[in-house]
């Protein structure tokens, strides 16, 4: 989970990067890839209930007073006005079997249709079995499964590993399904300062489930190659290699004389980074082998300042590894959907790239820190408004503890 308001209560010094300096892939960009897979359709399913933070901070306060200020600090800090919280019988794998069955309806698809699913999240509903068989199993698929889990990445990481699978040719239609339950992970019985302090970034933490219907695309024109007639459980097998009746090497041969248009939808490029020694920064500690059964280490426990420095320090060039892979330059982004943590944090990412605020969608404000279902929300919130539309290049941007990065560009 990638907190905020630590990192903004104990500011850090913002690496200073010269706006006018454009990333190198603006300089000489390489012609588009020829996408194997593409994003074919997304969805969210935002719990009903929500919870004003600063009330919220209101009544943390009367319950510690002694710890917890009086003035709600955290909202006003990192701009975040309300949050999701689901009901206390949902779990994880619900909300995103909610998101997984608007997708498969937007899509005309059934469950049958569905080569594999991945459940990519943060949270889970149990250690074992993996939260995708139990999501598989309220959906009704019968596919194979299996779970992605880094942090605020998990998403991004789960459409990278659907394009990977595509890529070989074992899957053509891959549902990446994601269940975000963070609030159940925040402390509100605060025994001192220090506590509070490691406890404040969960206050914006936020529920929601999401799905991303990840498709196998026709290597001579870039759009979807399934004609919807799914073949379910048991599609990992050499029948999913014939592309539009072609063998693969014929396929692939003919791809080579046949430029795709211009404007072909598809997944483009991407790269991922990682600094691992910085894993203790933000922590929910229990649970697993190092705190079994200990209910004071079941809430999260994160180091906001040290954190923050530590993704400034990661600087652009994992976003500038991503646009020179996918031949584009950062002017031809229409949109970047960047993981927010709050309001104050999308400065931060704008002198980086050196971009214009209007790239990207706020949704932090109104919807709060949903973990690895925020780059869902603002896809969606982009389609709904209007602000994206198919032939459009986006960026997907996605920073999470332990700590990760991951910028993914993809031609709608």
């Amino acid at each position: 989970m990638l907190p905020e308001p630590a990192a903004v209560l104990t500011p850090a010094p913002v690496r200073s990067t010269e706006p006018s300096a454009s990333p190198r892939p603006s300089q000489q960009p390489r012609q588009s890839p020829r996408p194997v897979a593409r994003i074919a359709e997304v969805a969210v399913h935002l719990p009903e209930r929500t919870r004003d933070v600063a009330e919220a901070e209101r009544d943390l306060h009367r319950r510690n007073p002694r710890v917890a200020p009086r003035i709600p600090m955290v909202s006003r800090l990192t701009g975040v006005r309300t949050v999701h919280v689901a009901d206390d019988d949902q779990q994880a794998s619900d909300l995103a079997v909610a998101a997984c069955r608007t997708v498969l309806d937007r899509a005309g698809l059934g469950p049958e249709d569905v080569d594999l699913l991945i459940f990519a999240s943060a949270t889970q509903d149990m250690i074992e079995p993996a939260t995708s068989h139990i999501t598989a199993a309220k959906l009704g698929v019968r596919a194979p499964v299996m779970d992605v889990k880094n942090a605020c990445n998990s998403v991004l990481n789960g459409i990278e590993v659907a394009e990977a699978l595509i890529g070989t040719g074992r899957y053509r239609r891959v549902l990446v399904a994601c269940g975000e339950m963070p609030t159940r992970g925040v402390r509100w019985d605060v025994p001192d300062r220090r506590t509070y302090a490691m406890s404040a970034a969960g206050y914006t933490m936020s529920d929601a489930g999401a799905a991303v219907l990840v498709e196998a695309t026709d290597p001579l024109s870039g759009v979807a190659s399934w004609t919807g007639n799914g073949t379910g459980a048991g599609t990992g097998n050499g029948q999913v290699r014939e592309l539009g009746g072609f063998e693969d090497d014929l396929a692939a041969e003919l791809a080579d004389l046949v430029e795709p248009g211009p404007r072909a939808s598809g997944i483009l490029g991407s790269a991922f980074s990682a600094q691992s020694q910085h894993w203790d920064v933000g922590m929910l500690p229990g649970g697993g082998t190092v705190n079994p059964r200990d209910p004071e280490r079941s809430y999260f426990e994160i180091d906001g300042s040290r954190l923050r420095d530590a993704f400034l320090a990661l600087g652009p060039e994992t976003v500038e590894q991503a646009l020179e892979r996918a031949g584009v330059a950062i002017n031809d982004v229409a949109l970047i959907a960047v993981h927010q943590v709050a309001v104050s944090y999308l400065a931060d990412v704008h002198r980086a790239l050196g971009v214009p605020a209007d790239r990207t969608v706020l949704t932090v404000a109104d919807h709060g820190n949903i973990a690895s279902a925020t780059l869902p929300l603002q896809l969606v919130t982009a389609l709904e408004s209007g602000r994206l539309k198919r032939g459009d290049v986006v960026l997907l941007l996605g920073l999470a503890g332990g700590i990760s990065m991951g910028a993914m560009v993809v031609r709608w």
